[in-house]
């Protein structure tokens, strides 16, 4: 890799630094291509991304930027899973993990707060932005839904009573 490369992967990764809610950064022990690949097509799904990057070069992009504090965690073999949702990468990467043990949470940064390997759990188990969404529409609808039910349960009621008239009138 020669130095224009090195500089616009510097670039590329302090962009994707600016725009992200959440970096979430693993130890590949010895992940196979096509583990690899099923991991980076999960992370695509959930809206996230998946990329092996030289520490040297995520370190300097991270300088200037609120991930600043993660250099200390890139050490050895490791890769970023980063997303704008500040849950799907790290639920992600927590699920696969647990499944597969070629694959170590080593922590990772929402914003300028570090979170250790439990702090991404704790931040996986967390309910994604699409299911918070979701439920607040639930919540929202509910009330409706019920003003719904009561205002036609009178005249329910009076065609029951008319039906039972009828019925008695018909016998």
């Amino acid at each position: 890799m020669d130095r224009a490369q090195k500089a616009d992967a510097v670039a590329e990764l302090k962009s994707v630094f600016n725009e992200v809610g959440v970096v979430v950064i693993t130890r590949n022990l010895g992940l196979t291509v096509a583990q690899s690949t099923e991991l980076r097509t999960k992370m695509r799904e959930a809206g996230a991304s998946y990329k092996v990057a030289k520490n040297r070069l995520a370190k300097l992009a991270s300088q200037d930027t609120d991930y600043a504090g993660i250099s200390d965690l890139l050490t050895g073999p490791t890769a970023l899973a980063t997303s704008i949702d500040p849950v799907a990468a790290a639920k992600i990467a927590v699920e696969f993990a647990k499944t597969n043990d070629k694959l170590e949470i080593v922590g990772g940064s929402m914003g300028s707060q570090v979170l250790d390997a439990d702090g991404v759990k704790a931040l996986a188990s967390l309910p994604s932005l699409d299911e918070l969404r979701a439920k607040l529409v639930g919540l929202i609808q509910a009330p409706a839904t019920k003003v719904a039910q009561v205002v036609g349960a009178p005249a329910a009621q009076l065609a029951r009573v008319f039906g039972a008239y009828a019925a008695k009138d018909a016998a």
